[in-house]
């Protein structure tokens, strides 16, 4: 009997797992994920017209542990160059283990019109290990991102990943890529206080609704928190730190079932 009751209890702790684990996404040092409108800062595999108003080279590391199962990280890499014309950012990213993983590596332009608007575009080359037929898959598909500063203080970012449904079919099983559409805001309070909202649509799950907040409490040191809701309502909090041209942020999310995902990131901004 408690083996049935142990069964079962792993079944549907399995089935919350993998309807709660994010997408191929990574995940952003943007509060709760909130990076569709996040005008500060760009990070790989998100709102790719960000990219576009950067004015200094940089290179980033990120680390997300998922719910502290090492099976469930996420490494990713990033490096940025602004032209005079059009910013261009190359990125790849490594999730899962030895028996099951997947990596994307991007490459992204973007462009900043006269400070109105930015619009940008990534080609992501996806690839996945099969361990039942000990291969590689692959899939090459987009992603599309516009922001617009309509005041000051008031921006606007769409983003979409995947528009095209691209898919990835094998004689033993069909990999359904996520497609996913992203709409959100950011609102200045003061230089110090700053609001931001999104929006996600999987084509294929439910909505995802994000807020986060980041106040600077002290020069160089940034408080971050807010909240997402999907199937669960998960708070966030965050800290973001800066020393000479180091960058640091820490985001913790605690969700009610799985428990707690930490990430980090480090970033380095060359001087112009």
């Amino acid at each position: 009997m408690k083996k049935v009751i142990f069964l079962l209890a792993s079944i549907v702790f399995c089935q919350c797992l993998l309807s709660q684990i994010p997408s191929i996404i990574p995940s952003s040092n943007a509060i709760a994920s909130t990076s569709v409108a996040d005008s500060h800062s760009w990070t790989a595999f998100n709102n790719p017209a960000m990219l576009g108003y950067i004015n200094t080279s940089e290179f980033a590391l990120q680390y997300e542990n998922r719910y502290l199962l090492s099976e469930l990280s996420t490494k990713s890499v990033q490096f940025a160059l602004p032209w005079d014309k059009v910013n261009t950012g190359i990125s790849f990213s490594y999730f899962g283990y030895s028996m099951y993983h997947e990596m994307l590596t991007g490459i992204n332009f973007a462009r900043n019109f006269s400070d109105k608007f930015a619009m940008g575009v990534q080609f992501d080359y996806y690839t996945a290990y099969f361990s039942a037929s000990n291969s590689y898959r692959s899939a090459l598909f987009p992603q599309i991102g516009l922001s617009i500063r309509f005041s000051p203080v008031f921006n606007i970012g769409f983003h979409t990943f995947n528009p095209f449904q691209t898919n990835i079919i094998t004689e033993y099983v069909i990999k359904r890529l996520p497609s996913v559409f992203s709409l959100g805001t950011e609102y200045f309070f003061s230089r110090e206080f700053v609001w931001r909202t999104q929006v996600d649509k999987e084509v294929s799950s439910n909505y995802r609704i994000a807020m986060g907040f980041e106040y600077q409490m002290v020069q160089n040191i940034n408080l971050k928190f807010g909240a997402y809701g999907s199937e669960y309502l998960v708070p966030c909090l965050g800290i973001g730190f800066k020393t000479g041209a180091f960058l640091f942020d820490l985001n913790c999310e605690m969700h009610p079932l799985l428990g707690v995902c930490p990430f980090a990131e480090i970033k380095y901004r060359f001087g112009k």
